[in-house]
Order: structure tokens, then C-alpha cells, then sequence
């Protein structure tokens, strides 16, 4: 199905109602959400799917009168409620009584600086009758308790960053939760999760969701669980409304995709025109050398995060990093980045044999690609600083072309701010500028994590790409382990800060030797068993 559809799921009465409402560039440019029109029941589960950079997380927002910086609401309405979330009035009406947010970084949502009872107890006072300090502390007790998490004094007490990045999202749902609303908006809640915490809180979700008088708008590049429940799907793709039907019978997609709608399953080219190489062609070694890590420990504060980590990753290949969330996987990325410094140990690039001249040895390529990029920087300008440190101004506008080129981009791009660009778009920018300080070693954080799975397959592919052809040393920390078996030769299993298991990828993820490998592939996707055997 093409063109424009109308998404009116059958049921109670709306709760929330979009009609033809079109976002677009405040300085103008092709809208990124075109003529949208949905309503959303009481009490029902509305999912929304489609490709990064479709206009989900655009059309989620508006529920709450929230748009991204630099873009406009070019035409069209929103109610919830009755009220209009884009009115400042009745947006302090709605936010947290009758619409709450529950995004997939919870720390947007929770204050650093403060402890996790004191912002959940703001929250009931902001959102519910309670005032005496006996009611509150109730309130908070049974908020933190619903969410399956310790309601004692001393977990109160803590700071986000003394939490796991599950319970930090289990905090975060307890304050979305604290005015009792109406409405949840939950945009990607659980890509940032490995797949054990992940499927505990879809169980989670999926028990706050069968409230009957709770409606949600939930969206996910997960199928199987939007199936089990949504109510009702809606396609996005191009920023319009391109299919509607019930989560157990196909929505409409376009012709070219397989399985389920906006998330191709194989062949033919990649987003951008990537080639879908796979990982049959081997990387080119080049001259031979490794990342060498020896003892590595660090810390946040007084608190260990890593204990002894040792490991090795051969010039030209893949190594994948995975684990539970919390067990130290960012900061190792950081370590090996140089960004964070280890209380003890070392990180050493070693290359026999290569030309003088190179950049930096290793870069870091973050999980946050919109976070990395200034909002208000073109694409030029952000290649630009880097490459003109090296370059005359000719010769690096040159060098920002095929660059771009190479992360299969067209040059028109230059022109465009970060949020004039789809996800994958921004991520590939991303990946453009950190190539431009030449390095050897690319460590990707979660690159992919908040993408759906056809865009995210073509980032993967091109890293393939950029290891044939440029002979760069990729480090890639991930919760996705059908990723890790496609794409990397070697994985690093973490648990607790230390290195539980490490090996060749077909023998670590067939045959698992630790209880924390097992259970993270008890809770994988199946496909994850399909692992090329890539021994010599």
C-alpha cells in the first residue's frame, strides 16, 4: 500500500488524535512527517514500526508537543485528551498526569546529580495528591516495587550511576508511571539493553500494558513483540503513514521486503546503496600488528568497573565485545579510546611495517550518533574541522566528498544539519568523520542499537567494507549477538568487569563455556545460531 492512510484502530473512543500533521526543517527542506493521521483508543496498544529515519520517534514526540530542534510544525493538529500538548498551558496539564514518556536512554530522563528516591518522590508531588512525606515515601515504595525493583532505604539513596543500565530504566519507568497516566509513550525502551534485561523488561512492559484503562503508542524495530502487544501497527516509511492492520496479519510493505513490514531480510543493496557483502571476504590484514591490552583496570570514582582485562585483536578484524549491561563493555570502549584512564594496565597499538604520517591510532565511533553531531553544524562543517588540520581547504572539501563516498553518501549531504537526516544517515556522517582522522582501530559503541534492522545491517555491512578496503582494526561492542556472529571473527564475553570467556566466534557462541554466554543466547534472537565457521 502507498500514499497516505488514515490509522483508525476499532475500539473505544481516542484517547489521542493526530490529524494531518506535518513536520518539517524550520529553515525549510522536504517535511520529515507528511500529513500524519492516527488516533490512538483508550486502553489499547497502538505500535508503530518502520525504517530509522521513517518518523516514528517524530510522530511519538508530538503526543507530548515535543519536536526536535530545528524542525516545525508546518500544518495539521494533536490532541490528547482534548488538550493540545503544543499549548504551553495545557502541555503543563498533560505532561506526567496524562502523557508520559519512556524513551530507550534513561539518562534523559533521570537527573545524575540526584538520588533515585528523591526524583521519583518529585514526581508524585508533582503528579498525585500525596504531600505528606509519609504518603510520598509510600507512593515512591510501591512505584520502585512495581517495577521489580528493592524499595529499601538504601537503594533510594543511590545515584543513577551507582545502578545498572537495567535498573536505570526500571527508575525510569517508575517516574513515567508516578501520575498514573492515561498514556505511555514508549519510544524503543529496550535497544539499549542486552537480550537477558531486554526480554525482562518487554515481560515488564508487556504487565504495565494490560492495564485496561492504559492506552500506550509504542515504538519498536522489534516485530515479535509489537505482535504480542499492540492492538493495532502502523507502517511508517518516507515520514508518511503507509499501511495500518492488526498485529497478527501483515501490515502492507513495499514489494522489495520480506518477513515483516520495513525490515529487510537479505539481498540486493544495502541503505545508501551499500553493498551487502556479508563477512565471506576476509579483511585486508595490511602490514601485520594488534591491539594489545594487558591488566587493564579501571574505575568510575572508588567504584571498580574493570578487573583485569587482557586481550588481543589482530590488525584487519573484527572483535566483538558482549555482555549484560553494567558489566563495563562502554567503558572498555573508552579505555581503548583513551578517553577513559585506567587505574592500571595497558593499551598499546602495534603495527609492523606502516607508513609514517597516519592520525590518531584509535577512535571511537559512539552509540549516540545525534548526541556526536552539533545540531546546529552542517555535514561540511563537521567534516571540515578535522580534515583542515592536514589539508588545504581545497583539498579537504575534496577529501569530505570522498569521504562521504566511502560511507556510501551522496555529496548533496553537505548541506544538511544532523536533523534534516535519517538515523542511518547520521550514524554514516559519524562514521565519515571519525575516518577522517585516519585511524587504525575503530571502536564502535552500540552503533547500531537504536536502528531498525535493514539500516542497521547496512552499517555493519560498510564497517565489513571499510575492512577490506582500508584495512582498519574493528572493535565492536554490541548486545547483538546475530551481529557479533555475522560480522566478527572473535568475541569477548563481560561479566562484572571481568572477561568471563573469549574465543573464536563459532566456539563461543555454539558451544558457551559460562552461565553469563548461555543466558544471553537463551534470550537471543535465534537466527544467532547460524555462525560462519570461519576457522582456517
Amino acid at each position: 500500500m502507498t500514499g497516505d492512510v488514515t490509522a483508525r484502530p476499532s475500539g473505544p473512543d481516542p484517547l489521542a488524535e493526530i490529524s494531518g500533521l506535518t513536520l518539517g526543517p524550520a529553515r525549510g527542506g522536504a517535511p520529515v512527517l507528511h500529513d500524519a493521521r492516527l488516533t490512538v483508543p483508550r486502553g489499547r496498544v497502538l505500535g508503530v514500526v518502520g525504517r530509522s529515519g521513517s518518523g516514528k520517534s517524530s510522530l511519538a514526540y508530538s503526543l507530548l508537543g515535543h519536536v526536535r530542534p530545528g524542525l516545525e510544525v508546518r500544518s495539521g493538529t494533536v490532541r490528547v485528551a482534548g488538550l493540545d500538548p503544543f499549548d504551553r498551558a495545557d502541555a503543563r496539564r498533560l505532561r506526567g498526569r496524562v502523557v508520559s514518556f519512556l524513551g530507550q536512554d534513561p539518562a534523559s530522563s533521570l537527573n545524575p546529580a540526584l538520588r533515585i528516591g528523591t526524583q521519583i518522590a518529585e514526581a508524585v508531588r508533582l503528579r498525585s495528591p500525596a504531600r505528606r512525606a509519609h504518603e510520598v515515601r509510600a507512593q515512591v515504595e510501591e512505584l520502585l516495587l512495581s517495577v521489580r525493583l528493592p524499595a529499601d532505604r538504601a537503594f533510594r539513596r543511590r545515584l543513577p550511576r551507582q545502578v545498572s543500565g537495567g535498573q536505570a530504566q526500571r527508575v525510569a519507568l517508575a517516574l513515567a508511571l508516578a501520575g498514573s497516566p492515561a498514556l505511555l509513550v514508549l519510544d524503543e525502551p529496550t535497544s539499549g539493553l542486552d537480550t537477558v534485561l531486554a526480554d525482562r523488561m518487554r515481560g515488564l512492559l508487556a504487565e504495565v500494558l494490560s492495564d485496561g484503562d492504559r492506552a500506550a503508542l509504542l515504538v519498536s524495530h522489534d516485530p515479535a513483540w509489537i505482535a504480542s502487544v499492540a492492538h493495532d501497527v502502523v507502517r511508517l516509511e518516507g515520514g508518511r503513514i503507509a499501511g495500518a492492520g492488526k498485529p497478527d496479519a501483515p501490515v502492507p510493505a513495499p514489494r522489495s521486503s520480506a518477513g515483516f513490514p520495513g525490515f529487510p531480510t537479505g539481498g540486493g543493496p544495502g541503505p545508501g546503496g551499500a553493498p551487502r557483502s556479508g563477512s565471506g571476504g576476509g579483511p585486508r590484514t595490511g602490514s601485520g600488528g594488534a591491539l594489545s591490552v594487558r591488566g587493564l583496570d579501571a574505575a568510575h570514582g572508588r567504584e571498580s568497573v574493570l578487573r583485569d582485562i587482557s586481550l588481543t585483536v589482530p590488525a584487519g578484524s573484527c572483535t566483538a565485545v558482549v555482555g549484560p549491561s553494567g558489566s563495563g563493555k562502554t567503558t572498555l570502549a573508552r579505555c581503548l579510546a583513551g578517553l577513559h584512564r585506567p587505574v592500571r594496565g595497558s593499551v598499546e597499538w602495534r603495527e609492523y611495517g606502516a607508513e609514517g604520517g597516519r592520525g590518531a591510532p584509535v577512535q571511537l565511533v559512539a552509540q549516540d550518533a545525534r548526541g556526536a553531531l552539533n545540531p546546529r553544524e552542517s555535514v561540511r562543517a563537521a567534516l571540515m574541522r578535522p580534515l583542515g588540520r592536514r589539508h588545504s581547504a581545497a583539498d579537504a572539501a575534496r577529501e569530505a566528498v570522498r569521504l562521504l563516498d566511502l560511507v556510501s553518501l551522496d555529496a548533496d549531504v553537505l548541506a544538511r544539519r544532523p536533523g534534516e537526516l535519517s538515523g542511518g544517515q547520521r550514524q554514516r556522517v559519524a562514521l565519515a568523520r571519525t575516518l577522517a582522522a585516519q585511524p587504525r582501530v575503530l571502536v564502535c559503541d552500540e552503533i547500531t542499537s537504536a536502528l531498525d534492522r535493514g539500516t542497521a545491517s547496512g552499517i555493519l555491512d560498510l564497517l565489513d567494507s571499510l575492512r577490506r578496503t582500508l584495512g582498519v582494526t574493528v572493535v565492536m561492542v554490541t548486545h547483538d549477538l546475530t551481529a557479533a556472529a555475522q560480522h566478527a571473527e572473535r568475541v569477548v564475553v563481560l561479566d562484572a568487569g571481568r572477561v568471563a570467556e573469549s574465543g573464536p566466534v563459532h566456539r563461543v557462541l555454539t558451544a558457551p563455556e559460562h552461565a553469563v554466554t548461555r543466558a544471553l543466547l537463551a534470550h537471543a534472537d535465534g537466527a544467532v545460531v547460524a555462525v560462519p565457521d570461519r576457522r582456517r
